[in-house]
């Protein structure tokens, strides 16, 4: 029994996907269904019609991923409208948001609101399920909080990725891929039966690409001279094992290697900071201009892919698994029991030039000192059945999981004269207006600049004649006598920290429907998740680094009240120069438990029509800030001090919907639109906190809005369209500096109150149009065109107005024409067709520049345009690529 309806399922699975969404390899596409009765989807951890699921579900499967260029799930983005993927300082940072709610992924500590599970297995960051896909059958995007049924950590919504099962019917697929940048690929696959009961499927894969920068390394070390390149390979194996005729089991063993550099940021705003970057880089030159002398009076860089990087951006990637699933069938109960077991390994080192300039300020080495690796395993059973008038399930998971975070920051020869004159630029004014004249502080930096740090750092008494003014004999900051010097950065020195986290996680759950008639059905979904997690902390300082602020803290002039002890949080104790993290080795542990569960009600008023309504709670678990972490002694003192407690409270939703799903003309248009309302409580936001990621929870969050989708296969043979719609309100609620966990990050988060949140377009639209379709001579040809239209958004976390992006418009095309039995197919395709520029993320450049000023404004926020002399970078999207495929199969 299971072994036929295992055939019988691929097979409808495989006549769906070769028709119901378009046109991909010509794969039987003779037999295309005219109705939206045969697009299944597994939301609820079962079989069932699209139509039938209370629950607002993108479904795409192989042909429509295949025409549109899918091949990782930041491709998946302009497919799905509400879904935004992005990645930043390298591939392995990617972040999926949908209806406007996510967490920059930066943070290890830190796990995504929007979950990925590949084949009944969760991935915990977003970045682990980041790579080639392989063989897909279909992606469902599920929107709104998914925890019943997929666990914790998907109180946005899920991604769940099902790829291609063996097969009974040997077959062997073979495709060769070329396009510009250099771009080359070759995949092949092989199917078929191994005996009587066990089928087999193998995939492998290698892709290369130039990169889509082109970086001037001015005088290194670096050497490479463009970055964001491609170049993996991935295998995957399988096995469908058929014991019984009432059981299946299926193995899948994967790996993945990617040996890549990215990524390296170009400038939007160049800040004044930028005159020192120029001054301090060999040549002269070592970041984009005209430089600014605020935000205010800004001079807006055109978009540009020449970028400087003196230091190595590289990234290795390895992400390896096996999972085993098996399924039994009860047939007195009329139920199954499934178990799936999990362990995958996942492990990226890399390399940063951290300052995105061709200075030499800061960087990371990619020796293993900069670097991320996870270890997870899980088990979960469930067991579900069926009678007259209930859809029953339960079921138990658990899992373990074991990272491992080195963070480093090395200094550059560049450091030292850098900061002289980032601190001599501050100085200036106040000596100006001492010597009676504020006119002279432009001229009096490049005098200031060669002495300032020495004079900061003196030993007493020479530390308080530097900054009094030349009538009382202190002229060292305007080039007098010299004396004692004082301390400086060496080249080299920095931190490296260590940091291992073990976090179990058990949950028990529930989903049960009650068909009360033929028309009500009543949906009731319970989960209990209780978790742990052990941090183990150990930092050091190198090379001696942490004395000049240790020096600079003995300095009278820069004690608590003074003018210039801002110079302590804003350079010379910042975390990376603390001495207080130095030889620092601690343990902190976490843990909570949460009930959540939905609740839905449906009514189905005829065959073409059924409305529905649910509410539903999500949990995300809390954590711990991977980083260095710190606070002003007091609202007098900003020297800065570490903070203890590095955790962050557990998220929560509260999500409410109300919609309708309807199948028209004859049941070949699908019309679904759902109205909902989502409040998020203790959302956890992952926020550049100047030179590092620090996640603090924001009291509320509030998104509501309108999710439209549609599939009509109209009327012509062989032309299908699918796309929807999403309207977006997504608000911070309002809060203060108490509402903080560490209230002195309030002034960086000043904007967000009242406002809405980062990477939440109001309006976000999705179109494909398919077509193929027997043109003679024993031929078929066909075209996809998909496109997504996207309103303005702001993509910094923080809401600084330079971090905006326009509206725009992605289109995506492919035209094919193969065999008629699918033997052979030739694609001509491109992605980003209009090369429409668009910034993935808009960022701070560390150290360079100050956005937010010490004193309130009339708004309740701390931003003044005019005294923002921030330098913005942006990580870019992809430009306008395009080649050619060849497929063959048998």
């Amino acid at each position: 029994m299971r072994l036929t309806r295992i055939l019988r399922n691929t097979a409808s699975v495989a006549v769906v996907s070769a028709a119901a969404f378009g046109f991909a390899g010509v794969a039987a596409a003779q037999d295309a269904p005219s109705s939206v009765d045969d697009i299944i989807v597994t939301a609820q951890k079962r079989e069932q019609s699209l139509q039938d699921v209370p629950i607002v579900v993108t479904t795409l499967n192989e042909a429509a991923l295949n025409g549109a260029g899918v091949r990782d799930i930041k491709d998946l983005q302009i497919l799905t409208p509400g879904l935004i993927v992005t990645s930043t300082t390298s591939e392995s940072v990617t972040t999926a948001r949908i209806r406007g709610v996510g967490t920059v992924a930066d943070n290890p500590g830190i796990e995504s609101s929007v979950g990925i599970v590949i084949d009944g297995v969760y991935r915990s960051r977003n970045g682990v399920g980041f790579g080639d896909l392989g063989e897909l059958s279909r992606i469902e995007v599920l929107k709104g909080p998914q925890g019943t049924l997929f666990g914790k950590n998907t109180s946005a919504g899920v991604i769940n990725i099902i790829s291609e099962q063996p097969s009974f019917t040997p077959g062997a697929e073979v495709e060769i891929t070329g396009g510009n940048f250099n771009a080359w690929g070759a995949s092949a696959s092989v199917t078929g039966p191994l005996s009587e009961q066990i089928a087999g499927r193998f995939y492998i894969a290698k892709r290369e690409r130039d990169g889509f920068y082109d970086v001037n390394v001015v005088n290194g070390p670096r050497t490479e001279t463009d970055d964001q390149n491609q170049n993996f390979w991935t295998a995957r194996g399988q096995l469908l094992i058929l014991p019984s005729d009432t059981a299946s089991i299926r193995l899948i063993a994967d790996y993945s290697k990617r040996e890549e550099y990215c990524c390296v940021a170009s400038q939007v705003v160049t800040g004044p900071t930028g005159a020192i970057v120029n001054l301090v880089t060999p040549g002269g030159e070592g970041i984009r201009g005209p430089i600014s002398p605020n935000y205010a009076n800004r001079n807006e860089l055109p978009f540009s892919r020449d970028v400087f990087a003196n230091r190595e951006t590289s990234q290795e990637i390895e992400d390896m698994g096996i999972s085993a699933e098996a399924n039994i069938d009860i047939t007195s109960w009329n139920a199954s029991l499934t178990s799936i077991t999990a362990f995958r390994s996942w492990e990226t080192v890399n390399g940063s030039d951290i300052d995105f300039t061709g200075a030499d300020l800061f960087y990371r080495l990619p020796n293993g000192d900069f670097s991320f690796g996870l270890d997870q395993m899980s088990q979960e059973f469930r067991l579900a059945g069926t009678t007259d008038r209930f859809d029953w399930l339960v079921g138990v998971i658990g899992s373990k999981e074991d990272l491992q975070r080195n963070d480093s920051f090395i200094f550059g020869a560049a450091w030292n004269p850098y900061l002289s004159g980032l601190l001599a630029s501050q100085l200036a004014p106040a000596i100006a207006g001492a010597l009676g004249d504020p006119s002279l502080a432009p001229s009096l930096i490049p005098v200031i600049a060669p002495n300032v740090l020495s004079c900061l750092t003196a030993p007493f008494p020479a530390n308080v004649l530097c900054g009094a003014p030349p009538t009382s004999g202190g002229n060292f900051f305007l080039g007098g006598p010299p004396i004692a010097p004082g301390t400086g950065y060496a080249a080299g020195s920095g931190y490296v920290d260590r940091y291992g986290q073990d976090s179990d996680s058990i949950a028990l759950f529930t989903n049960n429907t009650w068909r009360a008639t033929e028309q009500l059905q009543v949906t009731l979904g319970l989960r209990y998740t209780r978790e742990s997690k052990t941090l183990n902390t150990a930092q050091d300082n190198i090379g001696g680094n942490g004395a000049v602020c240790a020096a600079a803290r003995q300095n009278p002039l820069l004690a608590a009240g003074s003018p210039f002890n801002a110079f302590l949080g804003g350079g010379l104790c910042i975390n990376q120069t603390n001495p207080d993290f130095d030889g620092r080795a601690y343990t902190q542990k976490w843990d909570d438990d949460d009930l959540s569960g939905k609740l839905a009600v449906q009514y189905r008023f005829s065959p073409s029509l059924m409305v529905y309504g649910s509410a539903a709670r999500g949990f995300k678990a809390g954590g711990f800030n991977l980083e260095r972490s710190s606070a002003p002694t007091s609202a007098t003192n900003s020297n800065p001090t570490p903070v203890d407690d590095t955790s962050f409270a557990s998220e929560t939703v509260d999500s409410y919907e109300l919609g309708f799903k309807s199948t028209l003309f004859d049941r070949s248009l699908l019309f679904n639109v759902t109205a909902y309302q989502q409040d998020f409580h203790d959302f956890q936001l992952n926020t550049f906190a100047g030179i590092a990621f620090i996640v603090e929870t924001i009291p509320e969050l509030n998104s509501k809005g309108v999710d439209m989708d549609f599939v009509w296969f109209t009327p012509i043979e062989g032309l299908s369209l699918s796309g929807g719609a999403t309207y977006t309100d997504s608000t911070y609620g309002e809060f203060g500096a108490s509402d903080l966990q560490v209230p002195s990050r309030f002034p960086a988060l000043s904007l967000l109150p009242g406002n809405t949140v980062s990477f939440a377009p109001e309006y976000t639209a999705s179109a494909s149009i398919a077509f193929d379709r027997s043109i003679g001579m024993g031929l078929r040809a066909g075209f996809n065109l998909s496109a997504k239209y996207t309103t303005e958004y702001n993509t910094g976390s923080d809401l600084l107005p330079a971090k905006m992006q326009d509206a725009f418009t992605l289109l995506n095309g492919r035209v094919t024409i193969g065999s008629e039995g699918g033997g052979w197919a030739l694609d001509v395709w491109g992605q980003n067709l209009t090369d429409e520029e668009y910034y993935q993320v808009v960022f701070n450049g560390p150290l360079q520049g100050s956005p937010f000023s010490a004193t309130q404004q009339t708004d309740g926020s701390f931003y003044n345009p005019a005294a923002d002399t921030t330098t913005y970078n942006a990580f870019l999207g992809a430009p306008r690529t395009f080649g050619a495929t060849l497929r063959l199969k048998y």
